[in-house]
């Protein structure tokens, strides 16, 4: 044991970072684990979570989840605003969907709050993004996941009534999804901009595009999204932040040309 003070220092630390930072100072090698109590440290609830390894309801329930994650069949329908078909985003209503699980507004983060704000202010529910930082710290627009409504946000994605969505069904089951469409790069609301270029943006996602799209989509040849996803894999997109054999691919698959003119988007 002796030998054990003759010898530097290799530590795994586990929890407060605190600690390794005093045995780094001390010239120590240390790996610091950031590991905090189940269940917030209830003992109860955290027995009832260890039970649940290898439960075989846990084992059955996700066998079914991953069988109907194969047998979906996904199409492509629509293009539409929101408001036509989101639950809980009927017209009159003040509700944003957001990404993430319940949460209030003053716990969301930087980016979050800013999406927020540049939503109401789209909206048209406040007339700046002062105004709409007070007006959602006030409870004056509803504030509900995306999930509680079949729907998905990327990032700090934010789903207002007045948005355009895609809407896929799965021919399986006859569910629906919906999912607003990707801004581009740069400064676009999913990371928290919410400065007059994007929100022009979204403006002209909402009209000029909208217009031209839903067409095009309505007269796709093959709405499936499941070879076409395996294609683009292929072509070098991984189908999340990369999507340009998927979209090129897209374009290919309508039946006719589209007659609406449309203009360059915003810079």
């Amino acid at each position: 044991m002796t030998s054990l003070f003759s010898q530097d220092l290799k530590v795994v630390n586990v929890g407060l970072s605190s600690f390794a930072d005093n045995i780094a100072a001390a010239g120590g090698d240390v790996v610091n684990l950031t590991w905090a109590p189940p269940a917030g440290a209830n003992a109860d609830i955290g027995k009832q979570l260890a039970r649940l390894v290898g439960d075989s309801r846990v084992e059955e329930a996700n066998r079914t989840a991953y069988g109907r994650y194969l047998a979906a069949q996904p199409r492509l329908v629509d293009l539409v605003p929101a408001r036509d078909v989101v639950p809980g985003l009927a017209p009159g209503e003040r509700r944003l969907l957001h990404a993430g699980p319940p949460i209030a507004w003053a716990d969301m983060c930087g980016p979050q709050q800013g999406a927020v704000a540049g939503a109401i202010v789209y909206e048209g529910w406040a007339d700046s993004v002062e105004a709409a930082e007070r007006l959602a710290a006030g409870g004056g627009v509803a504030l509900e996941p995306c999930h509680e409504h079949q729907a998905v946000g990327p990032m700090a994605g934010v789903i207002s009534p007045s948005m355009p969505v895609w809407v896929v069904e799965n021919t399986d089951r006859g569910n629906r999804a919906f999912c607003n469409l990707n801004e581009g790069l740069g400064k676009v609301l999913r990371f928290g901009a919410n400065s007059p270029e994007v929100l022009d943006r979204l403006r002209w996602l909402g009209t000029e595009f909208l217009d031209t799209m839903r067409p095009a989509v309505h007269s796709l040849a093959d709405p499936e999204l499941k070879p076409l996803i395996a294609q683009a894999l292929h072509m070098g997109d991984e189908v999340h932040n990369r999507n340009s054999a998927a979209s090129a691919l897209l374009f290919k698959r309508r039946r006719c040309p589209c007659s609406t003119p449309v203009r360059r988007q915003p810079p």
